[in-house]
């Protein structure tokens, strides 16, 4: 199991804050940040969905 430090849209550490408006706009869109390290991710978003990598972590799809 993964620990997310780090919010998918914002970037700030997940205890920074209630991040209630991250968590409504991640149900619309693809993370930005990567919830383990923090890197900025490479987004695709196509008609079916969307993909999310992290340098370090690898890709996420959705």
């Amino acid at each position: 199991m993964t620990t997310l430090l780090y919010c998918g849209h914002c970037g700030r550490d997940t205890a920074d804050g209630s991040h209630s408006d991250c968590r409504r706009a991640l149900a619309m869109e693809p993370p930005r940040y990567c919830a383990e390290c923090r890197r900025r991710m490479v987004v695709q978003v196509h008609p079916m969905g969307w993909t999310a990598k992290c340098s370090v972590h690898g890709e996420l799809a959705g």
